[in-house]
């Protein structure tokens, strides 16, 4: 349970700009105050998350949704520089493809996915899901509190 005063930072990295306004709409309606920051590239993701140029005032997000199938920097290897570096590895990250392959799926874990999640095609779906992953991972589970230095 997280004290409701401070919004959860959610760092959505993809490019579809369809998924990206399913998520925004779903996280709208949910009971839970967000701030959803959007990367489209993994690129972009590390930067945002290591506050590298344009993103030096990023805070550090509660939660990242991550798409594999990326351009510049694909998931696999964002994921695996996530949870390799010592200020990043505790951010749960929940991987949200359209891809159901095993491989995909395998390789994620082993990089220490805190969860892989195909999405749905259907609307009502997406959402329900986007909804179940706020109700889980911000109202049941605790998360380590962000420090000072995280903004």
């Amino acid at each position: 349970m997280r004290n409701q005063s401070n919004p959860i930072e959610i760092l959505l990295v993809e490019d579809n700009p369809g998924d990206i306004r399913l998520t925004e709409e779903a996280l709208k309606e949910g009971r839970v105050k967000s701030n959803l920051h959007k990367v489209e590239n993994g690129v972009e993701a590390m930067a945002f998350l290591r506050r590298g140029g344009r993103y030096a005032d990023a805070v550090q997000p509660d939660l990242i949704l991550l798409d594999l199938n990326l351009p510049l920097k694909g998931g696999h290897e964002v994921l695996e520089e996530i949870k390799s570096d010592e200020h990043l590895k505790r951010i749960p990250v929940i991987v949200l493809t359209t891809s159901s392959a095993e491989a995909d799926i395998i390789q994620t874990y082993d990089n220490h996915v805190n969860a892989y999640i195909t999405k749905p095609v259907d609307l009502d779906q997406f959402v329900k899901v986007i909804k179940s992953i706020e109700d889980f991972w911000f109202e049941i589970v605790m998360l380590p509190r962000r420090g000072k230095d995280e903004r």
